[in-house]
């Protein structure tokens, strides 16, 4: 028997409720953009530069974070009138965010980045050099040293009393055309937005909690009902008409992030900003063959990593010669998951290692990072993810550093989070507990979906289904009460009168009009 606590719905409503401190947050309570540390400089700027005729570029990244962020500064300006130039570099030939090679390429007074740019310290001096003032939003964690910029808007900034420090790059894009908005004395709907938003918060894994709840709860209704095009791709090729966080994490955000992981981000962009069907569904195409690939890329690279990785270390750090540099995220997740360890992978080329890596439970992968650094000739992130950049001779010297600092900290800080919420009884599912677990939503960081345990239940019914029968269709009984439940890619068989053991998430099934209770199931014990 589990010693995991026996639910109830009253016991999961409280659980839930626990999440959010103080209560839901509404749209009417999100703070005034100018309460964001030089967001008065940053903002008087680029309206300065708007009504002098100055030239402006954007600078953004090429995560699904960034790409959004682009997408939106683009369409402010669109609406405005004004042509600022908008780039998003190139992994492969540029590297990540504004650089001083990026610089050469823009003719400009003012250069504004999204979801980047503090770590810009040489682009920095670039811009000063050039008489350019730099203008830095980004929500990426601080180095001791801040680049010398005309305004940085960072919401972790030491020197930013900002009350929401766990927002992504497209929000405190938006919060600055929210400030804009003010200084220019627009009529501006900042709803408008919330739609491309909503993709930026999940993917780049916010907290769903504060003010990210109502700000993705209400993107989400838009996409169901948005006249862009992009998204009316996304509803016809996907087949749904509404969304949840999942559906971000796993559909839209894979797809969009593909760009620049294995081509360029500007395909991801154009596509945001497709003016037509058309030109969309040719974009989301383009998106899902370069998602297909990149998938087949990852399994590759997380076979081979997977071998080159040395299991006793409390940081699993491997390198690649020939990997793939737009996977190697993903594979450290990968790694993450088997090994139950912060995981960092490294592609190298010609002496030299670039990679990320991803963290678990409350392992703070940048504070060890910070540790390490002087084996690093770069490295930026935040809590759960990093990106990083060494020479090869000193790899060996940086895992060893790494793994030392690891070591030094306390063992619970390595249990993964997202564990099962408690055993609950057939007899507790009903329509009344899937209402309580709607209120909560959106689900996602910091607010997971509950996982439920299911114990010595009876398989009625086991049959595999899809095209492969690679999937598992179960009907469970419990004394009178019964369940269905699916599980997608299962390993273990099971037979017609077995009790067995389960654990999963509830979700609502409708086909054919009907609508049914079912179980996801994530593991059968």
């Amino acid at each position: 028997m589990s010693e995991l606590p026996k639910l109830t719905k009253a016991k999961i409503e409280a659980i839930l409720a626990a999440r959010f401190d103080g209560g839901f947050k509404t749209l009417a309570e999100l703070p005034n953009p100018f309460d964001l540390h030089d967001m008065d400089r940053a903002a008087e700027r680029i309206a300065r530069a708007i009504r002098e005729g100055e030239k402006i570029a954007v600078v953004g990244d090429y995560d699904v974070d960034g790409v959004v962020s682009s997408a939106m500064m683009e369409e402010f300006f669109e609406i405005v009138g004004y042509p600022a130039q908008v780039v998003i570099p190139n992994r492969f030939n540029d590297g990540y965010g504004v650089s001083p090679q990026i610089l050469e390429r823009l003719d400009a007074d003012v250069v504004v980045t999204v979801d980047n740019g503090i770590t810009a310290v040489e682009a920095a001096e670039v811009c000063k050099r050039r008489g350019i003032d730099l203008v830095i939003t980004d929500h990426h964690t601080p180095s001791d040293t801040l680049p010398d910029a005309y305004a940085i808007v960072n919401p972790k900034k030491a020197a930013c009393s900002f009350a929401y420090p766990e927002i992504c790059g497209a929000q405190v894009a938006w919060f600055l055309i929210g400030a804009l908005k003010k200084e220019m004395g627009l009529d501006l709907k900042m709803a408008r937005f919330l739609d491309l938003m909503a993709l930026a918060i999940v993917a780049d894994v916010m907290p769903l909690t504060t003010i990210n709840r109502p700000l993705v709860q209400k993107g989400l209704q838009m996409l169901s009902t948005s006249r862009r095009p992009a998204f009316e791709a996304v509803r016809a090729y996907l087949g749904k008409s509404r969304f949840s966080a999942e559906d971000i994490g796993y559909g839209i955000g894979p797809r969009i992030n593909s760009a620049g992981r294995m081509e360029d981000a500007s395909v991801a962009l154009r596509f945001l900003r497709a003016k037509n069907l058309t030109e969309a569904s040719e974009g989301w195409l383009k998106l899902d063959a370069l998602n297909i690939e990149r998938r087949r890329i990852e399994a590759e690279t997380t076979e081979a990593a997977m071998a080159a990785a040395r299991p006793e270390d409390p940081v699993i750090v491997v390198a690649g010669e020939g990997w793939h540099e737009g996977v190697v995220g993903i594979v450290a997740s990968r790694l993450v998951d088997r090994f139950k360890k912060p995981a960092i992978v490294l592609a190298t080329e010609k002496g030299r290692a670039k990679g990320s890596g991803r963290s678990i439970g409350e392992v703070d992968l940048f504070g060890l990072l910070q540790k390490s650094a002087a084996h690093l000739e770069g490295f930026g992130g935040h809590k759960m993810a990093a990106g990083l950049a060494l020479s090869m001779a000193n790899f060996e010297k940086f895992r060893q550093a790494i793994c030392q600092e690891a070591a030094k900290l306390d063992p619970s800080l390595f249990v993964p989070r997202g564990t099962e919420m408690g055993v609950l009884p057939l007899s507790e599912i009903d329509w009344e507990l899937m209402a309580i677990l709607e209120r909560y939503e959106p689900y996602g960081e910091a607010n997971a979906r509950p996982r439920f345990l299911l114990e010595g239940v009876e398989v009625v019914e086991a049959r595999p289904i899809g095209q492969e029968k690679n999937h598992l269709k179960l009907f469970l009984r419990d004394g009178r009460h019964t369940l269905s439940a699916v599980q997608f890619g299962f390993r273990k068989e099971v037979r017609p009168g077995e009790r067995i053991t389960l654990s999963g998430t509830l979700q609502v099934n409708e086909y054919n009009d009907r609508k049914s209770i079912q179980m996801v199931v994530h593991k059968i014990n």
